[in-house]
């Protein structure tokens, strides 16, 4: 906890740095550009557009940072929450919401399984599991993408949503619910 206490201390004054020095804001960037990408690449399904959004984010971003006041949450809060706005407004831009399609999302290294069986199993049920995520809304799709593959808490998604912490723990129990119910209903049509 100490530990995380020195982390938060040492970024704010990078960040405090990088009002005005745009070498310390660099090292904000290449802190989370991967982040911020990676983020955005889950939710548009394409590298061109991932590329360009975020691009986007870091150049609000650094319009930006002059106002940025330091509330208790990390810095990167403060950016998925312009990435967010900038993939909202791409996909209204767009006003049909890509797909994403599973090939993309899941990489697997074949060398690590013992037999082709057990490659086949795995890809089958990642492909479930992903189909599942793509059948949730948008605002639970990307609930799932930020609690599990950016690995973001609850506060922080709270802060990416405008939303409490506690109404980020009801929405995320009722999309566990959802995808429980719908992975049984799915098992429940395999097993006809």
């Amino acid at each position: 906890m100490q530990e995380d206490k020195i982390e938060l201390t040492e970024e704010v004054v990078l960040i405090n740095a990088a009002k005005t020095d745009p070498e310390a804001f660099g090292l904000l960037y290449e802190r989370y550009v991967d982040r911020i990408y990676n983020y955005i690449y889950f939710r548009v399904g394409c590298a061109g557009d991932a590329e360009d959004l975020t691009a986007r984010v870091f150049f609000k971003a650094l319009r930006s940072i002059g106002s940025y006041r330091h509330m208790g949450l990390p810095f990167s809060a403060w950016l998925y929450r312009i990435a967010h706005n900038q993939v909202a407004n791409f996909h209204r831009d767009r006003s049909k919401m890509q797909e994403i399609s599973i090939e993309n999302l899941v990489v697997e290294d074949s060398s690590r399984y013992s037999s082709l069986e057990h490659l086949i199993e795995t890809k089958q049920e990642n492909a479930f599991l992903l189909g599942l995520v793509n059948d949730l809304s948008p605002q639970k799709r990307e609930l799932i993408i930020l609690k599990y593959v950016q690995k973001l808490s609850n506060e922080e998604i709270g802060q990416i949503f405008g939303k409490t912490e506690g109404a980020i723990k009801s929405l995320y129990h009722r999309t566990l619910v959802e995808l429980k119910e719908h992975a049984k209903q799915h098992q429940d049509i395999r097993n006809l």
